[in-house]
């Protein structure tokens, strides 16, 4: 039985799928996922924190519905880690109580309660009907009943379960399942060069880029020349031969190869076999977190089932730290498992009433997305015991028993672990998110079941400058959609507070950014109270400026992405680790701009050409006439340093003069003669220069390869693409005058049709720019100053024009009534179509002109959870490099990676050993003598120059004069009297660099310098 839906029961229209809401996490699961989600009834039975971690995932994911069952009554302890319920709910059924806060969730998403009775399991009945079932912290022999039945039927089951520091998952997915996508990696494909015709056909690409494939992946063909048989083949198997080679099996039967040629991957499905419960609790199959825990899943494998064992005996589970009662449990682990690690399972033991918003965060999401995998068919589901511990999050000075037993509080499940005095420390904790969207969000909400900032000395500051957007419901869930165009830290603020009523007046919310301008804000007495700081950006240049603060202010950070299924945890630890600007990522490779400019063979060089055609039409002009009638000396200034004089001047001449429209027709008009420039008279002018048939140098066909020669369109205002460019393009332009659009299709077919196009001829002896190192073909030294003057005059006179201004469009991605991502996508698939390019439909070119980062809540959730385990060891205050770990995960595959930070590169200076930590502090505002001379009597080094920032403030090659000037200066009226400015009030220590030489006139690097003034 085929776990994919019929093409009858896949009847959701793709105009169902509301792209505003779903639009990130669309760029990571595709349409076709979504639909089979969206045809899909869940079932999460338990609704403490593990399960209703698991039901937020899914519901903001948008599968059919989501049912719940946990009849059983809201306990104080439970508020420990589900965040959905409060002290007023106290024995109340709890799936009663979470239903309708799931619900807000999603508005697509039907929350259901499958009710019953406190006391009453979950049976076999109820549990037919499910697309997937999902079991949360249930009894081997309540999950070995279900199981038996889910296998049987084919329905995919997952259980799961948290101990403390510890988490297990189960997946069976049925005897056969179909995994339509293992990885949701973009299909690879490149160009083709040669085809051998032999029995192991070989393949050659063009070598500037790596093939990438692997062996036993499937290939296509289109555009082969000669070897026709290729295009649109069955795929066929490769086997790798080498970065630029792969076989492709026998081609002796084909045509012979002539040239030219695209390959791409075909994705092909995976049947995946699943063992039931019963079979894998004997002959389990272990999927690994952390290979530095190697043997630790056989041993958890037997002490999961010797707890459920214990509980079936005693009607409870152990007690926190209770000797006698983890001595019973290993006893059981060891006749299950005789190798079964003592220390393990005692520790398991110890934590078993222990409930940790962390740990749920990183095995709820995992579960989530496993759940999603069972809907989709996208992705690799994990096989099929996952078993996941973060022991070393445990203080370094363990809790007694008597510490670790509960008090009647909501952090019961928290102290069950850590301990009280622990427990105090963590509420007395002061931490400064910056950033509080998708990952701000569930660091908020984890923090405040931790308790974090919750005692009297604690405190939460957090900055976002942004307000809420109609694509943030997806995955920031604290938000709601009567929250859209409010501030994201205020609003995930008070909705966290009132999570944990504890943790009211305790958060400061801004909405200042980052950076150097508000160094007033964020500043000496700012840093000094507080803690550490949590990076929650999506960008890295803040990321860079934060680490840089932490640096300077000895502040441990902990910085966390994520890009679609791929998540990464890095912890900075003063005068432990390296920093996050440690080491950086290779920059992006840059398309060259001919290629944008004459010769785009993908989609995505049109869509960037199509970007910058945008800002040349909609943006620049009005900008340019903006300054012209505001700024008196604007055209000397443009004239005196631009070497497009001419362009510029017949810019503002044809926007404010010859071409600047009264009506909203004159805009069509217009928009009708920027298609026949753009996508016919432009072609035309490069093929006059470059016909189809000319020769490269080598002898060599000039359009081949990489280079497709175009052809021109004739406009057609039958065609749909057509049109929606002269729509778009007149849209804008009417906005850039401020003039009324037009809702009627006809009207523009209509005008545009009627216009009369002037007569081209290509011009001889235009140059073309063939690569980026040859010379940009520039008007020979500008125009001439008579025709300039002549174009100048044209021009109105500014104050003709007081008060007038045109509107220059601000692009915005996410409106979809605004024409911005129209007219990209028009544009773009008609300079695709004018170079024989497949076009992309309007969701991936929102995406790749957006530099959109595709995003899923389950990846957001998973690593805050990582986040949080090394929150609790920066808490202890650890100092040692093998208690933090950075963590890198790819839920896709799936895969865990875990690593000791990398130490922080240590210096030397004669015997001084120093790191990026390390730096030479002078108090009192001293005189540049003072430190020359204190380095030399100090450390016989001689200071050969001294900078801040960008003031050079003294080396030993100024003047006599200036020496002697600036010598016994004090250091703030230095830098004033160097740079010309007056240092601010709040700076209190300027930052010094020095270069300074030993004895043998050698180059010798010290740390920098702090200069209190």
């Amino acid at each position: 039985m085929s776990n994919l839906p019929s093409s009858a029961s896949m009847d959701v229209d793709e105009t169902a799928i509301d792209e505003g809401l779903y639009s990130r996490q669309l760029y990571v699961l595709g349409h076709e996922a979504m639909k089979r989600m969206a045809a899909s009834n869940v079932l999460i039975v338990g609704m403490q924190g593990l399960g209703v971690e698991i039901a937020k995932d899914i519901v903001l994911a948008g599968v059919k519905s989501v049912t719940v069952y946990d009849p059983e009554p809201v306990k104080i302890e439970d508020l420990s880690s589900q965040f959905f319920l409060r002290e007023e709910d106290i024995g109340k059924p709890r799936a009663e109580v979470t239903v309708p806060r799931l619900a807000e969730l999603n508005a697509y998403v039907p929350v259901r309660n499958l009710g019953g009775q406190a006391g009453q399991e979950i049976t076999v009945d109820l549990v037919k009907g499910f697309q997937v079932v999902v079991l949360c912290n249930a009894p081997y022999h309540k999950q070995l009943e279900i199981n038996d039945w889910t296998h049987q039927n084919d329905v995919p089951f997952i259980a799961a379960e948290t101990r403390g520091l510890f988490g297990s998952v189960f997946n069976d997915f049925g005897g056969k399942f179909t995994c339509v996508d293992p990885t949701g990696e973009q299909p690879l494909s490149g160009m083709v060069v040669s085809i051998d015709k032999d029995q192991e056909g070989l393949v050659t690409c063009l070598d500037e880029t790596r093939h990438g494939l692997e062996d036993g992946d499937f290939v296509t063909f289109s555009e082969v020349q000669g070897m026709t048989e290729l295009n649109g083949c069955e795929p066929r198997k490769i086997s790798v031969k080498g970065p630029y080679t792969f076989t492709i099996g026998d081609t002796t039967g084909l045509g012979d190869y002539v040239r030219g040629g695209i390959f791409t991957q075909v994705k092909m499905p995976k049947i995946l076999e699943f063992k039931s419960l019963r079979e894998s609790l004997q002959s389990p199959e272990f999927f690994i977190t952390d290979f530095a825990k190697f043997d630790r899943p056989s041993s958890l494998h037997a002490g999961f089932q010797a707890l459920s064992e214990f509980h079936a005996q005693h009607k409870r589970f152990p007690k926190p730290l209770n000797d006698q009662d983890a001595a019973a449990v290993v006893a059981i682990a060891k006749k299950i498992d005789s190798d079964a690690d003592e220390k393990i399972v005692s520790q398991l033991a110890y934590q078993a009433t222990g409930d940790l918003s962390p740990v749920i965060a990183v095995i709820g999401a995992f579960v989530a997305q496993e759940v999603l995998k069972a809907c989709s068919a996208k992705f690799h589901p994990m096989q099929q015991h996952m078993y996941f511990d973060s022991l070393e999050s445990l203080p370094d000075v363990l809790p007694s028993e008597a510490e670790c037993q509960p008090t009647g509080s909501r952090y019961d499940g928290q102290i069950a672990v850590f301990g009280k005095t622990f427990q105090e420390k963590i509420a007395n904790h002061r931490q400064f998110l910056v950033g509080s969207g998708a990952i701000g969000c569930e660091m908020l909400k984890n923090w405040s079941m931790m308790g974090i900032a919750t005692g009297p000395k604690g405190a939460i500051q957090v900055t976002d400058l942004d307000t809420i957007e109609k694509s943030n419901l997806n995955r920031q869930f604290l938000f709601r959609a009567k929250d859209l165009g409010r501030f994201k830290a205020e609003v995930a603020a008070s909705v966290v507070s009132e999570m944990n009523r504890d943790l009211t007046g305790k958060i400061t919310t801004r909405q200042d950014a980052v950076g150097p301008d508000t160094e007033d804000i964020y500043n000496d007495d700012f840093f000094n109270h507080i803690d550490g700081v949590t990076n929650a950006l999506d960008n890295v240049k803040a990321r860079l400026y934060m680490d840089q603060r932490c640096v300077f202010y000895e502040k441990p950070l902990i910085d966390s992405g994520t890009l679609g299924t791929k998540g990464n945890v890095q912890v900075v630890i003063p005068h432990l680790t390296e920093s996050y600007s440690s080491s950086q990522d290779p920059p992006e490779k840059e398309t060259p701009s001919c290629t944008i400019k004459n010769f785009p063979n993908a989609i995505a060089h049109t869509i960037e050409w199509s970007r910058t055609a945008f800002d040349d039409l909609f943006v620049k002009p009005a900008q340019a006439v903006n300054s012209y009638l505001s700024e008196p000396d604007y055209l000397e200034k443009t004239l005196k340093y631009s070497g497009q004089q001419k362009e510029q001047v017949e810019q503002l001449v044809s926007y404010l003069v010859t071409n600047k429209p009264l009506t909203f027709e004159e805009c069509i008009v217009w928009a009708r003669l920027q298609f026949e420039e753009r996508y016919n008279n432009e072609i035309r002018q490069l093929l006059y220069s470059l016909p189809k048939d000319a020769v490269a140098s080598n002898g060599q066909p000039f359009w081949s390869g990489p280079k497709r020669a175009p052809d021109p369109i004739t406009f057609n205002s039958n065609d749909p693409l057509h049109l929606s460019y002269i729509i778009a393009a007149a849209n804008l332009h009417a906005y850039n005058y401020g003039l009324k659009g037009e809702t009627d299709p006809n009207v523009y077919r209509k005008i545009a049709d009627s216009v009369i196009v002037p007569e081209f001829t290509p011009r001889s002896g235009v140059k073309v720019q063939i690569n980026d190192n040859d010379p940009v073909a520039q008007n020979e030294g500008g125009a001439p100053a008579d025709e300039l003057t002549e174009l100048t005059a044209q021009l109105p006179a500014p104050s003709s024009l007081a008060g007038y201004r045109l509107n220059p469009v601000e692009f915005e991605k996410d409106d979809d009534t605004n024409h911005h991502i129209d007219f990209i996508t028009a544009a773009s698939n008609l300079r695709a179509t004018n170079y024989s390019i497949t076009p992309a439909d309007r969701h991936t070119t929102k995406q790749i002109a957006g530099k959109i980062i595709p995003a899923i809540a389950t990846t957001t959730s998973l690593v805050t959870g990582l986040a949080c385990l090394e929150l609790y060891k920066i808490i202890d205050g650890k100092r040692k490099l093998e208690s933090y770990k950075n963590g890198f995960v790819n839920i896709a595959l799936p895969f865990f990676g875990f690593s000791e930070p990398i130490a922080a590169p240590k210096h030397k200076y004669r015997s001084t050993e120093w790191t990026l930590w390390d730096r030479f502090k002078f108090e009192n505002d001293p005189t540049l003598k003072d430190i020359i001379d204190w380095f030399q009597k100090e450390h016989k080094l001689d200071v050969v120059m001294v900078s801040s920032g960008v003031s050079m403030l003294w080396s030993s090659f100024v003047g006599k004069k200036k020496s002697e000037e600036r010598l016994p200066m004090k250091f703030s009226k230095l830098m004033e009297n160097v740079s010309k400015k007056p240092i601010s009030p709040h700076v209190k220590t300027l930052t010094v660099e020095v270069m300074l030489l030993d004895e043998e006139g050698e180059d010798v690097e010290v740390p920098f310098i702090v200069v209190g003034i």
